[in-house]
């Protein structure tokens, strides 16, 4: 049943409301603006009937506070017919309706049944908002797309167990992000997210990182030194590049995953740990394991749960929610910068087959906010080979579609890059023939055949 809060000094006013109401709502009175306040912060209601005109506070001073909330509850102003003028300034204030004292009954019901319908229908579209973003999203991964969805219906199946994860893709697809989002889902939670590029640390270093050195181990080992497996003793280690790892490690890498129990570099004395294993890695491990360059049986100890994330160039769909995030982001970050994407703008991300992936996407993002004017980000704003790229993928689309011949697309192809040559060659002709490797004749042939006009000859 919906709370309605009455704010009115009149008890006959407030008893009125009250019987009036009694069989639809639950209905709070309150005698005073103080009286509305404190009922407003102990149980927010789902609509108020406000008087403004009351001894001591004023009742724009309870408008007020109810604009502030967040959802903000419809407010419908009691005034006398004298004070209507007070009623419409309230109206300009976020007063949702006013009716004159003495009240229609039938009309006052009706005004109340549609404000509350109405507010029920704007929190369920909110809810409603809020599920589909969670659908799309889990903790830093985004996507709309079926794939997206598959990963995070993995990840949230295989989050609580103890299995060992191997995550596989390419560079830039986002092989942390799931395993920190596995990390945070799971029950270790609490516990540390420890991670380590195998491929960034020297292979004479590798096994000090992942199991620790005692003092004295090898020449630079002045103290004793916790490595990453003790570290994330508790929570999740993260091993990203795992296929560089080289063929002596790996032999000490599976044993510590088989036995939940390592030995730090120059030592004796073994060290239980409790560790949740995470791996991910951009190469074909299998072919690898036919190569002889990976240990088959750490392969299979590693690869008990596989997740596959597909290049960004298999989930355009995606791009454009990625690209609001990230826009934003860079926004927070850089203090000022567009608050929107253009239709253009999104198209020519869209074509863009995005070789880097979500990295390239965010740092392409980061780069045209930094450097662009405006509210809205435009396609112009991108970065050179994001918007030529695309270009050029949009002429395949239209020539496959039927929408421009061969021909037409040649010429568009053509005149897109003789202007981008003379645009980075501030139009002078010798410098874009150079770049082009193409003499400066020919290039002003083809300048007059795609109908090029220098600034300085318009007109």
């Amino acid at each position: 049943m919906p709370r309605v809060l009455v704010v009115d000094d009149e008890p006959g006013v407030r008893e009125s409301l009250r019987m009036l109401l009694r069989d639809e709502c639950d209905v709070i009175a309150a005698a005073s603006v103080d009286a509305g306040l404190s009922a407003l912060a102990e149980s927010p209601p789902d609509l108020i009937l406000l008087d403004l005109v009351m001894p001591g506070r004023s009742g724009f001073e309870l408008l007020e506070a109810v604009a502030k909330r967040e959802p903000a509850p419809p407010v419908i102003v009691l005034t006398a017919t004298k004070t209507v003028t007070t009623a419409v300034e309230a109206m300009k204030r976020g007063a949702a309706d006013y009716v004159t004292k003495p009240f229609e009954v039938d009309a006052l019901r009706i005004k109340i049944r549609q404000l509350l319908a109405h507010s029920a229908l704007a929190e369920e579209v909110v809810r409603l908002r809020e599920a589909v973003a969670a659908r799309d999203r889990l903790g830093n991964l985004l996507g709309r797309s079926d794939a997206m969805h598959e990963i995070f219906h993995a990840v949230r199946r295989v989050a609580p167990t103890r299995a060992t994860v191997l995550v596989t893709g390419a560079s830039g697809t986002g092989k942390e992000l799931v395993a920190r989002a596995i990390h945070d889902e799971s029950e270790r939670r609490e516990g540390p997210f420890v991670t380590l590029n195998c491929a960034a640390i020297p292979e004479s270093l590798i096994e000090s990182e992942l199991f620790g050195h005692e003092r004295g181990a090898f020449t630079d080992a002045v103290e004793r030194r916790v490595g990453k497996f003790e570290a994330a003793h508790g929570g999740t280690l993260f091993l990203d590049e795992v296929g560089e790892l080289a063929a002596g490690v790996q032999a000490k890498f599976l044993r510590a995953l088989q036995e939940r129990r390592i030995e730090r570099v120059g030592g004796t004395t073994s060290i239980d740990v409790d560790v949740r294993v995470v791996a991910a890695t951009n190469r074909d491990l299998e072919r690898e394991v036919a190569d002889g360059r990976f240990r088959e049986d750490l392969f299979y100890r590693l690869n008990v749960v596989p997740i596959a994330l597909p290049p960004l160039s298999e989930r355009r769909e995606d791009i454009r929610p990625l690209a609001e995030h990230f826009l934003e982001l860079a926004r927070d970050e850089v203090g000022r910068g567009p608050e929107s994407l253009s239709r253009a703008a999104v198209a020519a991300l869209e074509r863009y087959p995005w070789p880097g992936n979500v990295r390239e996407l965010e740092n392409a993002i980061h780069r045209a906010v930094a450097l662009a004017d405006g509210a809205v980000l435009d396609e112009v704003d991108l970065p050179a080979n994001v918007l030529r790229a695309s270009q050029v993928e949009g002429l395949r689309e239209a020539v496959q579609s039927g929408r421009l011949s061969f021909e037409e697309a040649t010429r568009d192809f053509e005149r897109a890059l003789l202007l981008e040559a003379l645009e980075s060659a501030d139009w002078n002709q010798t410098r874009a023939a150079e770049r082009l490797r193409i003499t400066r004749r020919s290039l002003k042939l083809k300048m007059d055949r795609c109908g090029i006009q220098a600034p300085n000859a318009a007109g």
